[in-house]
């Protein structure tokens, strides 16, 4: 019986050291709110409609989207303007998922804020001096649209 109640004691003993060793792990990083990608056309364009499959050149500028600064622009973190206008092919997996998904629609001439979930941005790895987790907002002008 002492036997017994030794072996119940330490068992106890070792399940109480480990749920401890369990409340001072740190804490999981924070993830960003989940919220459906924005689409907010500025200016409607009125050449041609960019569809998956074409190629299309932009202008860009990235921030971090912070919902509390003005126009939710935080640290901005890219911009193809004063440099070369950057093309990808819509649809083919070139860019981030809020890119194609994003520009899809848009016609030339046209300007369009994208407000980029963390999910169909870099998720959780991030790159470059995007973090983990980031939700992103992008100014994208539709230049041209190649077949």
């Amino acid at each position: 019986m002492k036997r017994l109640l030794s072996s119940c004691i330490i068992g106890a003993s070792l399940a109480l050291s480990l749920a401890a060793c369990e409340r001072t792990q740190a804490p999981a990083p924070a993830t960003a709110p989940a919220f459906p990608l924005q689409k907010i056309d500025t200016v409607t364009g009125t050449g041609a409609e960019a569809v998956a499959g074409a190629t299309v050149v932009v202008n860009y500028t990235g921030w971090i989207y912070e919902p509390n600064s003005p126009q939710q622009h935080g640290a901005q973190f890219d911009s193809s303007v004063g440099r070369s206008p950057f093309n990808f092919k819509l649809g083919a997996g070139q860019v981030i998922p809020g890119w194609d998904e994003g520009v899809q629609g848009m016609k030339v001439g046209g300007k369009r804020t994208l407000v980029v979930p963390a999910a169909l941005g870099y998720g959780s790895n991030g790159i470059g001096p995007i973090p983990p987790n980031s939700n992103l907002i992008f100014d994208v002008e539709l230049l041209e649209v190649r077949p």
